[in-house]
């Protein structure tokens, strides 16, 4: 993927050591579309390749987060010869994410859904306003998470919390997943104070040892990551054919309850 990949889907500002990329589509509570997940992967590949940068804050820009993928981009028709490269794009984001040399944090406003939850779980420190809402809720249309959520549910929960936890997709608050090990912090008080807490923490540590930390980590789970993406890929594939998800987007379209039949 070009490395400058141009979208005002995307906002990166850069504060001394420290950067901010802001997903900016709040009119859709920031649902991220193609655009946006191919400006994410250019500006984390920017950042990692700075040498001033050493801590990335994720956000979302007004209400929300990310409520996930975007909702149009699962309704279409999209055949498969666009799909899995939409899955590949994803997977570039994730791991992109996940292996960057810098101590990363998401600051979670509104909601973090879906791929939205599993971008947020691939940094090194979740802080959640305490009114946020929090959920790994592919369930409910008859998909599988993505964006590498099983290997980080399993790797934040263990195996038998974590497949629970996906397979109830419901909606937690933040206190909720604190309590659980899914995020490390929820904000007493405002976000950005408790963001900057933790960011003026960081500044005063050696930081490039706290990196070489998460260097080696992720060094050694990045071919289990790429595992658990490939098969989340050809996963998610078998399960929209599924008449299962085929009634679960219709249900979300009728604004019911679905009639899940497990076929």
């Amino acid at each position: 993927m070009a490395l400058n990949f141009v979208t005002e889907k995307v906002n990166l500002q850069v504060d001394g050591r420290v950067a901010t990329l802001e997903m900016n589509r709040p009119e859709a509570l920031n649902a991220m579309d193609v655009d946006m997940i191919k400006g994410l992967v250019s500006k984390l590949k920017e950042i990692s390749e700075s040498d001033d940068v050493d801590i990335l804050i994720l956000t979302g820009k007004g209400k929300a987060f990310s409520a996930g993928g975007d909702i149009k981009t699962m309704l279409s028709d999209m055949d498969e010869n666009g799909f899995l490269p939409l899955m590949d794009c994803i997977s570039e984001l994730v791991i992109t994410l996940y292996s960057m040399p810098k101590l990363t944090i998401s600051a979670i406003t509104g909601a973090a859904a879906g791929l939205g939850f599993s971008l947020a779980l691939a940094t090194d420190h979740i802080i959640a306003e305490k009114s946020s809402k929090l959920a790994m809720n592919f369930i409910g249309i008859g998909l599988i998470p993505d964006g590498g959520a099983h290997f980080f549910m399993e790797k934040r929960l263990g195996e038998t919390k974590a497949k629970h936890v996906i397979w109830e997709g419901k909606m937690m608050s933040a206190e909720e997943a604190h309590s659980i090990g899914l995020i490390q912090e929820v904000a007493e008080g405002d976000l950005q104070d408790a963001v900057h807490t933790r960011v003026a923490d960081w500044l005063q540590r050696p930081v490039q040892a706290m990196i070489k930390t998460k260097k080696i980590l992720a060094e050694k789970n990045r071919p289990q990551l790429l595992k658990i993406l490939e098969l989340e890929k050809y996963g998610q594939q078998k399960m929209r054919e599924t008449e299962d998800h085929k009634e679960g987007i219709k249900a979300f379209i009728e604004k019911r309850k679905p009639n899940f039949i497990g076929k």
